[in-house]
């Protein structure tokens, strides 16, 4: 399978300023990410410069980086490829979210107001709504926005830089479990907002792993069917 068959309005516009190099980076990562371009499948310079409306050149130069980031394997004599993810790998990269989301959680029960609170409730909400509607794209990105919040309301700046380097990875291992799990993530995304509520951060910490442990599971129990 080639990047010619791109879903319908996948590919997202180049925003501007900055350089084209790094713009096209992004489109191509998120087009990653989002899987409307899956592992394994094959990406052909031309195609995805038509796509984007640039040269080859800056899609080379994005080719390279993604590889060099470990998002796209570059093979002799056959071109370049979306990495296909070890089940180790993944074991690995969600792991080690537990415990830094396990942390936040525990720490945003200690420093969240009323009105953060108050977001995530609506964000809750939203991804609610989401998961009704069977949006998946619109239930990934409240997710992360939702979890990305917690991560801020943490306060500490370190656990923040570490969850930002992990986030695009959960992504990308979550799109794929996030229909089947459905209406669960969101109710344990309540008891998260309830036990942070309550400034119980021992609970908050006993929640967010075992949710985050839940997607873990679920992943690798995909992987093997």
């Amino acid at each position: 399978m080639s990047t010619t068959g791109l879903p319908q309005g996948a590919v997202p516009k180049l925003e501007r300023p900055g350089p084209l190099r790094d713009r096209v980076y992004e489109a191509l990562l998120e087009l990653i990410t989002t899987r409307a371009l899956q592992p394994g499948q094959h990406l052909v310079e031309s195609e995805l410069a038509g796509h984007l409306g640039v040269s080859r050149q800056p899609v080379r130069e994005a080719l390279q980086r993604l590889n060099a980031d470990g998002w796209v394997d570059l093979r002799p004599a056959q071109g370049a490829f979306v990495h296909e993810p070890t089940e180790a790998e993944a074991d690995q990269l969600l792991t080690v979210r537990t415990l830094l989301e396990a942390e936040a959680a525990r720490l945003a029960a200690t420093n969240a107001s009323a009105s953060a609170i108050a977001v995530l409730e609506e964000m809750c909400a939203e991804g609610e709504r989401a998961v009704a509607a069977d949006d998946v794209d619109a239930a990934v990105a409240i997710n992360a926005r939702l979890h990305a919040k917690i991560m801020e309301l943490a306060g500490n700046t370190v656990l923040a830089e570490l969850a930002a380097q992990v986030d695009r990875r959960v992504r990308w291992y979550y799109t794929p479990v996030a229909r089947q799990r459905g209406r669960q993530s969101w109710i344990e995304h309540r008891d998260l907002i309830a036990a942070i509520a309550d400034r119980d951060g021992q609970r908050a910490t006993e929640v967010m792993r075992a949710h985050t442990e839940h997607t873990r599971k679920m992943y690798h129990d995909r992987e093997k069917k």
